[in-house]
């Protein structure tokens, strides 16, 4: 039989074996780059996904290879005409040289401090080359290309690949807004009040024309009413004499009709006259002929 101390010996060195073993096992996620060091020195690198061996004294960073982001807090930048622009940006990047990143920032947390610096001295050289039209409109693409060039070309040296930048927001500062909303604004009101005095103007013409036309209209009007009241009143005439040359005792007749009709009206019939008038001759004889006076006797 066998004592109990080999037995002993034999589980620990079972043990021991386990130990190691597990010792010598990684695991690589398809999210991560994992670098082997052996005492605090860097001898490999692992890429590919899976469990791999490592020698039991070795230990292993994981370093994420997924594009990260960078979150960049506003910033002030001046335009090459001299304007202030408050610039919002954020950039993406991904780790593709996972030794030289660890040899040279080591973190995450270092990589977003150094590259938030980089971002903004990029943001800085680059809308400083242009005015502040061509950021906020005309360019603005070409300008974040420029300024991913730029970062990326300063941030291989760390291992890192700059994928992309991106302006969220470049606008005045609020105290500038306000400054260009309150010109613009004059600007508009001095407009409108333009528009307004010739559209005043344009209408005091239109209706001075209106007026002289409708003068013209009304005198015309009213020298042609006169041309014609005239040729009635003389063909009116012309009747009276025809008529008077036919008939005289009719026309005398016929005037003294007219006469009696406008004279004695509903509301008064007062006419201050002495009865033998002549105005009255066809009251007192229906011939129209006045009676003769008899001579006083001696």
């Amino acid at each position: 039989m066998r004592s109990p101390v080999t037995g002993i010996v034999t589980l620990l060195a079972l043990l021991l074996v386990v130990i190691v073993g597990y010792m010598s096992l990684f695991t690589v996620q398809q999210t991560e780059q994992t670098i082997v060091l052996q005492f605090g020195r860097p001898v490999d690198v692992v890429t590919d996904p899976g469990l791999h061996f490592k020698a039991p004294w070795n230990s292993v960073i994981n370093i994420d290879k997924r594009i990260l982001d960078l979150e960049n807090p506003s910033q002030e930048a001046i335009a090459s005409d001299q304007k202030r622009l408050v610039v919002d940006a954020f950039a993406r990047y991904r780790i593709k040289d996972a030794l030289r990143f660890y040899q040279s920032i080591g973190s995450i947390q270092a990589a977003n401090i150094q590259l938030t610096t980089l971002l903004n001295a990029a943001l800085r050289r680059v809308l400083g080359e242009v005015t502040f039209i061509n950021v906020v409109r005309d360019d603005r693409e070409k300008l974040m290309q420029r300024i991913r060039d730029q970062l990326d070309r300063e941030a291989d040296g760390y291992g890192i690949q700059v994928v992309d930048v991106r302006i969220r927001r470049a606008d005045l500062p609020e105290q500038n807004s306000q400054a260009v909303y309150q010109r613009m604004k004059t600007e508009r009101e001095r407009e409108a009040a333009e528009f307004r005095a010739q559209g005043g103007q344009k209408a005091q013409e239109i209706k001075s024309k209106a007026d002289r036309e409708a003068t013209v209209i009304v005198a015309e009007a009213n020298s042609q009413a006169e041309q014609t009241r005239g040729a009635g009143d003389a063909e009116r005439n012309r009747l009276f004499a025809e008529a008077y040359s036919k008939d005289a005792d009719f026309f005398a007749f016929y005037r003294s009709m007219t006469a009696y009709e406008n004279g004695l009206k509903s509301n008064d019939t007062r006419f201050l006259l002495r009865p033998d008038s002549d105005f009255f001759r066809y009251f007192s004889n229906p011939s129209g002929k006045m009676a003769t006076e008899t001579p006083a006797k001696p």
